[in-house]
């Protein structure tokens, strides 16, 4: 089950990523300027992050197994309409649609791990679900790149949409919502009881410091790996096609040798789940920072060095689904997985629209006429959103800690006397 799950969310990744792969494509085949292009995914992470939480009261009804075999048609129907659509209104619309789809897909693979697995495992295998399932990316980054240059936009997107399709009927067919004999959806409720239930899941503390780490660290990787890595690399770094593939592609790959890591720290330290979050604030701010400030274009070893810190955002933003899960009953874990999953999107989307109006204003040419410092200005919206994050994520931190009567040795001294009592034990 957890196979079909990871793949089913491998693939709404793949369709979530190709358009970005295709941004350079995508204007010359639609005659776009970067604003309008960046509204093509503004609008489906705008749906997306809309959907999570109407998406999270119907997993708590409805289950898995419907969720993610309709968010595959759905996402289908996208890349059908996209690989055949000339006038931007339909191409808009099928991105759209695409990020319908993609909304039902994550939370819904996430609910399956606490009903299948026991508790203690789930920390990890979250991490692992989220990683492993970023494959879809590095088939996005460099299979669908090759397609694309061989065989054209309409075919490669053609594909695209059968492999949506495919999820579907696989989902449907084989995926069950639970082992024989465990209740896998919440009992039948009225509508203010389930409204009830996303209002506790709201006030609940664990759950707005969810929502805040996902937003803090997850936005930058995505809007890297989404849609304006690529032509960062290529335009304005002057890396090669293939050698911006392989920078994406590494991005996933080391995120999924360090994602197990984030799920043994959330398993044995509870308590200190913010520590590796706030790391990743720090890193993935310094790493833009040396890029940034680079004299001219920055060393393919400083971009491979971008690549690997900007790898731990998507396993650091998995934190705040742990907290969703551990400080809510599991019938409110759909409803706040939801909330959580708006966070990161939310900052995500505007991110991304933010960087395509910087460069709209700073160049009037093609998908090839702005330079390096039009992109270094871009990303410099960034800095606006980790203050924000962080704001939010501290705050949120303390009124948990305040309701659970919770106070914490300095964290030198509890690895200190962690690493004594493991030594006594052995």
């Amino acid at each position: 089950m957890l196979a079909l799950g990871i793949g089913a969310y491998s693939a709404a990744v793949f369709q979530r990523s190709s358009l970005g792969v295709a941004a350079i494509e995508a204007q010359r085949r639609f005659g776009v300027t970067p604003a309008v292009l960046s509204l093509f995914s503004v609008l489906q992470l705008l749906v997306y992050a809309a959907l999570q939480v109407p998406v999270g009261m119907l997993l708590d009804r409805l289950g898995s197994r419907r969720l993610i075999a309709t968010g595959a048609l759905v996402m289908g129907t996208g890349q059908l309409v996209l690989a055949t659509a000339h006038p931007v209104a339909l191409a808009v619309l099928g991105r759209v649609l695409v990020g319908t789809g993609d909304a039902m897909t994550f939370i819904s693979v996430l609910r399956l791990i606490p009903v299948w697995f026991a508790p203690r495992r789930v920390p990890i295998l979250m991490q692992v679900t989220g990683i492993v399932g970023q494959v879809g990316q590095i088939v996005a980054a460099y299979p669908l790149v090759a397609l694309l240059q061989s065989a054209g936009w309409t075919t490669s997107f053609l594909i695209a949409a059968a492999v949506a399709l495919a999820v579907s009927a696989m989902a449907i067919t084989w995926l069950r919502d639970a082992p024989p004999g465990v209740a896998a959806v919440a009992a039948a409720a009225s509508v203010k009881e389930v409204l009830a239930r996303l209002a506790h899941a709201w006030r609940e503390p664990g759950t707005q410091l969810g929502l805040w780490t996902h937003f803090v660290t997850m936005f930058s990787g995505v809007v890297f790996a989404l849609l304006w890595g690529y032509p960062f690399l290529v335009v304005g770094e002057h890396r090669t096609p293939a050698e911006a593939g392989v920078l994406l592609s590494l991005l996933v790959l080391v995120a999924m040798g360090i994602a197990p890591v984030f799920g043994q720290l959330a398993m044995r330290w509870p308590y200190r789940r913010s520590i590796p979050v706030l790391a990743i604030i720090g890193a993935t701010a310094g790493a833009w920072t040396l890029v940034l400030l680079w004299p001219g274009r920055a060393p393919l070893a400083v971009l491979v060095a971008l690549v690997v810190v900007l790898a731990s955002n998507g396993p650091g933003s998995m934190m705040g689904f742990d907290y969703a899960r551990t400080e809510n009953r599991p019938d409110r874990i759909g409803s706040a997985s939801g909330i959580v999953n708006v966070g990161g999107f939310a900052a995500s989307l505007l991110t991304i629209a933010l960087i395509g109006i910087v460069l709209d204003l700073q160049s009037s040419g093609g998908p090839t006429a702005y330079t390096l410092t039009d992109f270094k200005l871009a990303f410099a919206v960034q800095y606006l959103f980790w203050a924000v994050g962080l704001t939010g994520f501290l705050r949120s931190r303390r009124r948990l800690r305040t309701a659970r009567g919770v106070q914490l040795d300095p964290f030198p001294r509890a690895v200190l006397r962690y690493w004594r009592r493991t030594r006594a034990g052995a």
